[in-house]
């Protein structure tokens, strides 16, 4: 399968919008309005469109979308900036297929290139750790609501991106509206 991965490009927002739909249709943890917070997060000031990553078929469709959007992770008087990946989108004829991992995989080597240090994700456990996730209470990282460790996961792009770095995470405003 002829797959193009690319940031996305403002004329698609609509075909987005329905993939986004689609891919959450079925999904067990799912309130069915990822396709909202993703409109929120491109009209807030966390939206990076370099790191709004769709992946495209050999037809020119959408079939997955992911977001990197800037979170901050605060403790007293340190903020530091970081990532927060959410969502991830593949369409249903194309999950399982490793579109999102493609997507992932090429949404971290970017935002590592433009000098990100780290990721946050809310995700499931046993997925996201292929990607070198991992709990993010071993930075002594939280999150700023009720979740259990295991799915609260952060990752260093860079050797010792975190280190030093403690605190609860502060997402955009985008996350709450």
């Amino acid at each position: 399968m002829d797959t193009i991965i690319r940031p996305e490009q403002k004329q698609e927002f609509k075909k987005i919008q329905d993939l986004v739909i689609n891919a959450f249709s079925n999904a067990e943890f799912s309130d069915q309005q990822e396709y909202l917070l993703v409109e929120r997060i491109r009209r807030s000031d966390a939206y990076i469109p370099e790191l709004s990553l769709v992946a495209i078929d050999s037809d020119d469709q959408p079939i997955g979308h992911l977001l990197l959007s800037k979170v901050t992770i605060v403790d007293e008087d340190q903020s530091v900036e970081s990532l927060a990946l959410a969502p991830v989108s593949v369409a249903t004829d194309y999950q399982k297929k490793g579109i999102g991992r493609r997507l992932i995989t090429e949404a971290l080597s970017r935002a590592k290139e433009m000098g990100y240090q780290s990721v946050i994700v809310l995700g499931h456990e046993h997925y996201y750790p292929k990607f070198g996730f991992k709990p993010a209470s071993s930075w002594n990282i939280r999150a700023p609501f009720d979740v259990p460790d295991n799915v609260f996961m952060a990752t260093e792009l860079t050797e010792n991106g975190l280190h030093d770095v403690q605190g609860v995470v502060h997402y955009s405003e985008a996350f709450s509206s």
